[in-house]
């Protein structure tokens, strides 16, 4: 079975893909930027979820907004004053540097945002502490991560070269691996389902505000950053009326969760 499944992997490869050895040289970061853009399908669902980011933050032009993990995405496209990072060194960017020790003033920042990060940050405790001081009371982390549903753990299991277990620890097991290559799909639902209420204990300050997955097709149509598109460019407000649709079974189907999360004053003892 496994076989089958490269071959077929293998097969859906785009062409610039093949030549991806090594997620963490920001060469790859550079190939998937041009994949983006190369691709119409995948490009507006980036574009998609840059809006979902605009809704959760009303008023961002005045705001400061980062934007971690940038990688080759164009969100300055969409969210013009946001500031790009990335933990490597791409020319795409406008910072680096990780998210466990980031270059802002306390309460400097209105907003974080992120699209497949937090599966890849190694201690995730380390960064929600480190947002925190850097958040203004009232700011935001907005992330777009992989979900957990019967649909998207069959993708996530069977086609996709990350880990994704549900059984793991919040902290990504030391390795050799790299900050791209090194990550656990399942992470986010880990802390916001499996182990909410040890969140809402360690972190009372950053409230959560929202949890909805989301988006069953039009990834995996696109073909993402390694495969080719599967459906002409079209066809993407068709597939979005089927996603829209299918949106109420979305704790079943949704492949990507956006979860909300805004810092408060925290309560006082006693």
């Amino acid at each position: 079975m496994r076989k089958c499944q490269v071959k077929i992997l293998e097969l859906l490869k785009m062409p610039q893909a093949r030549g991806i050895k090594d997620l963490d040289d920001p060469a790859a970061t550079m190939l998937h930027a041009e994949i983006i853009r190369q691709k119409p399908f995948l490009r507006k669902l980036y574009t998609d979820f840059y809006r979902q980011f605009i809704t959760a933050v009303p008023d961002f032009e005045s705001k400061v907004i980062v934007e971690l993990g940038s990688g080759g995405g164009f969100i300055k496209e969409v969210v013009h004053n946001v500031i790009t990072s990335d933990v490597l060194e791409v020319p795409t960017v406008d910072m680096v540097f990780s998210a466990l020790k980031m270059p802002f003033e306390d309460a400097g920042v209105d907003a974080f945002f992120m699209v497949d990060v937090l599966h890849h940050i190694t201690n995730p405790r380390g960064f929600f502490t480190e947002a925190l001081r850097c958040l203004k009371v009232g700011g935001k982390i907005v992330m777009i991560e992989p979900a957990n549903t019967c649909w998207s753990r069959f993708i996530y299991k069977n086609f996709h070269h990350e880990i994704f277990d549900p059984r793991a620890k919040w902290e990504l097991a030391a390795g050799t691996q790299g900050p791209l290559s090194q990550g656990n799909g399942a992470l986010p639902w880990i802390i916001f389902k499996r182990d909410r209420q040890i969140f809402e204990k360690e972190f009372p300050a950053l409230r959560i505000v929202g949890i909805q997955n989301h988006t069953p097709l039009r990834y995996l149509l696109s073909g993402g950053l390694t495969l080719r598109q599967l459906v002409p460019s079209f066809a993407y407000p068709a597939v979005k009326a089927i996603e829209y649709v299918l949106s109420p079974v979305n704790n079943l189907v949704g492949m990507f969760v956006t979860i909300e999360l805004e810092k408060v004053n925290p309560p006082k003892a006693g």
